[in-house]
């Protein structure tokens, strides 16, 4: 026959199921505790980047931005103001060496150089006009003046005539002195005429002159009306790629406005910016490397804007590589400027945790555990960082990024 459980017994059971149960709870709450706290404080050495200290060459360097650009880009303006009335490409098509782009109503421009070339034939005819004029003139003014010295030659001849009658007492004095008077009047007159002539020479082709200039200074302008019809036809100048054009039919342009733009996309270049307080720090032939994702592209400066906009200078870096496959109009890069040589200095590698002079809190390996130390660096470059305090030659420095990991003071290392 079942007895009844007395309440103390059962009681007892409780408190051992619950001690039980108890335990069994701390213990696996222990467990985890000990897990996390194993992961929270432990980095696995394959996980992190390592650098050791070295000592070598640093060739400092200034960060900026940079963007791909083509190395060479020509925009195309309209030359005169018209309206477009027809497109022949479009954006992105390949032109060679005076393929048609667009076309702008030349009706207006056709008729006033028209009216130009009629007027340079008006303009040359003039001249042949005043040449066969002037021609006449002194022909007839030579002709006059060889009248004038036969007069005078015969005025001689009468004066030797009249002397020697006078000599031989057939003649008188009042004649020979008529006959003197008239040859001096005659020589007057032959230097008057001979005066006249050049001076008539002189300003005929003083004449000719302004007129010849006249009619070379319409030529150079009617040259220059010419050539701006020309570059009206909008045409490429060079074998490049057209990476715009205004594709509006009908719309209007003014003179000047851009309707086109064509690019070498086989070449390219770097348009750099960087601020105007580092701008002492660059200067035309300093060597640059660019960066783009893991691929480093070397050149050197070739201009600097003198002037800072907006708190920013630009510069452009010309590569010696200007065609690699992985250069890309518009793509952004990284740009370093070398601006000084650092001999046999202590240094790490560059990574994301540098960001620029100063005090850094960096984790150092120390046996099997990670132990954080106050290191002061310097100047850097994009490969190294100079190390000025904090660290020794060979010790091995976590380079990864550690944000993480900025309230703890060591880590264990498996």
């Amino acid at each position: 026959m079942d007895r009844e459980i007395s309440k103390e017994v059962q009681k007892k059971e409780q408190r051992k199921q619950f001690i039980k149960v108890g335990g069994i709870v701390l213990i696996v709450c222990v467990a985890v505790g000990s897990v996390i706290a194993y992961m929270q404080t432990s980095l696995n050495r394959k996980d992190i980047n390592l650098s050791k200290v070295d000592k070598g060459m640093i060739e400092v360097s200034v960060s900026a931005s940079g963007k791909v650009v083509p190395a060479f880009e020509e925009i195309i303006n309209s030359p005169i103001n018209s309206r477009i009335v027809e497109i022949y490409k479009k954006g992105g098509d390949s032109v060679d060496v005076g393929t048609p782009i667009l076309k702008l109503d030349l009706q207006s421009a056709e008729t006033d150089y028209n009216k130009l070339l009629d007027e340079e034939q008006m303009k040359r005819l003039q001249l042949e006009q005043l040449k066969v004029t002037n021609r006449n003139k002194l022909s007839e003014m030579d002709m006059k003046l060889k009248v004038s010295r036969m007069t005078l030659n015969r005025k001689e001849v009468e004066l030797r005539n009249e002397r020697y009658l006078d000599s031989l007492g057939a003649g008188t004095t009042d004649k020979v002195r008529q006959a003197e008077l008239d040859y001096n009047v005659s020589q007057l007159q032959l230097k008057e005429d001979e005066q006249k002539y050049e001076n008539e020479k002189a300003l005929a082709e003083a004449d000719l002159k302004v007129k010849e200039l006249e009619l070379n200074i319409f030529r150079k302008g009617l040259a220059e009306t010419k050539r701006t019809l020309e570059d009206a036809r909008i045409r490429s100048p060079r074998k490049a790629i057209l990476t715009y054009v205004n594709n509006e039919v009908g719309a209007q342009v003014g003179q000047g406005t851009k309707v086109a733009i064509v690019s070498d996309l086989s070449h390219f270049k770097i348009e750099g910016e960087i601020a105007d307080t580092y701008g002492d720090r660059i200067a035309a032939g300093s060597k640059a490397v660019v960066k783009i994702g893991n691929e480093k592209l070397e050149g050197t400066v070739s201009d600097v804007t003198p002037l800072s906009k907006n708190g920013v200078i630009s510069f452009t870096v010309q590569l010696l590589q200007d065609n690699h496959k992985r250069l890309r109009s518009g793509l952004k890069t990284d740009v370093y400027v070398m601006n000084a040589v650092k001999e046999d200095v202590m240094r790490i590698a560059n990574a994301s945790y540098y960001v620029g002079k100063g005090e850094y809190e960096l984790f150092v390996v120390h046996g099997d555990r990670l132990l954080k130390r106050k290191v002061q660096l310097g100047d850097s470059n994009f490969e190294y960082v100079e190390v000025v305090s904090g660290l020794q030659e060979g010790d091995e420095v976590v380079v990864s990024d550690m944000a993480s990991y900025k309230d703890k003071n060591k880590l264990k290392l498996k």
